[in-house]
């Protein structure tokens, strides 16, 4: 049997996931391109540009080519699409030109729109359709958008958070903040080179983040070995961290995204608040990951929140939804 030809893609600013309709997610790599500066020739995309972040020589350019989840270079971003949508293509052995479902941002404009749709089409896609991001995280945590219940959603990515109340297969009331897991990572680079005058990468700052971040106190607390180069003698050095002062670093972003869960709560309809009280907030996105960042929201809003199973691929899997059941999530779709 051939398979279907049409593919949803989560165009993150930190991943970019596909997932091939009756086959579920065929690709998960970073979002990173490696490129020859004199000649823009491509080094290396997704996990193998990752690995070159921060380790380049001067010739060849490691770059995300989305920032706060829009694209930033749009060369650079139809490249890698083309790179990911061909290799998916030539795998699936797609008679025609696939149908292409891009999940995008709440808060994208029509330029940024543009950018998305002509990058798709010219990476090899027939048709192209957008999905806001917190809609299909929403469809891919499995709540039920279509009744005229309220549902509350926060995706937290590397480059935005998004907040959407959703019923009736619509956004109801949506805040969307460019505040992500890479503010937070740029947080840890501000405090090390602060306290402890040593300059770390942003994949180390990840690390860290990874092994002993969290947002409010939960569990035991851990330390970390943190290598990076000495600015005062400029010579390579190991400091260990605790995970309090992480977590006295990442503050800064983290209250953004609280204040940005109140101000969404604050314009959310009545009828549809009552119904967050009773079913609760949910979390998505890898930022959802954080440790004890339901924890602090509930104590915040005193809402009861929940992180989804596997919150990095609720997006993706939303989507996955849209494509297998296109008549029930017709209206959720843009073009």
């Amino acid at each position: 049997m051939l398979p279907a030809n049409e593919i949803a893609v989560d165009l993150g600013t930190s991943n970019t996931l596909i997932y091939v309709k009756g086959e579920g997610i065929v690709l998960n790599e970073p979002s990173v391109v490696a490129v020859e500066k004199a000649t823009g020739v491509v080094k290396g995309i997704g996990l193998e540009a990752k690995r070159m972040l921060g380790r380049t020589p001067d010739g060849i350019l490691a770059v995300r080519p989305l920032k706060d989840g829009v694209i930033a270079d749009f060369d650079v971003t139809e490249k890698m699409l083309r790179y990911f949508l061909s290799s998916i293509i030539e795998k699936h052995f797609f008679r025609v030109k696939p149908k292409v479902i891009v999940c995008v941002p709440s808060g994208i404009t029509e330029v940024e729109k543009r950018a998305v749709r002509d990058s798709a089409h010219s990476a090899g896609a027939k048709e192209v359709y957008m999905v806001a991001e917190p809609m299909a995280a929403a469809i891919g945590v499995g709540l039920p958008v279509e009744t005229p219940t309220g549902n509350m959603v926060i995706d937290i990515g590397g480059g935005t958070t998004e907040i959407a109340v959703i019923a009736l297969s619509g956004i109801v009331s949506d805040t969307s903040i460019r505040v992500g897991g890479d503010e937070m990572d740029q947080a840890i680079v501000q405090f090390m080179r602060k306290n402890y005058n040593l300059l770390i990468g942003e994949p180390t700052a990840e690390q860290i983040k990874i092994a002993i971040g969290s947002a409010a106190p939960v569990g035991e607390e851990r330390e970390i070995e943190a290598k990076g180069r000495d600015l005062v003698s400029g010579i390579p050095k190991v400091v260990r961290v605790h995970s309090s002062e992480i977590r006295e670093a990442m503050q800064e972003p983290i209250q953004q995204i609280v204040d940005a869960v109140r101000r969404a709560l604050e314009i959310t309809p009545p009828e549809l608040a009552s119904d967050i009280v009773d079913r609760g907030i949910v979390m998505a996105g890898g930022g959802a990951l954080v440790r004890g960042l339901d924890v602090l929201l509930s104590q915040e809003t005193s809402l009861p929140v929940r992180v989804d199973e596997d919150p990095l691929t609720c997006v993706v899997r939303g989507t996955g939804r849209i494509l297998d059941d296109p008549e029930k999530y017709a209206s959720v779709l843009q073009t």
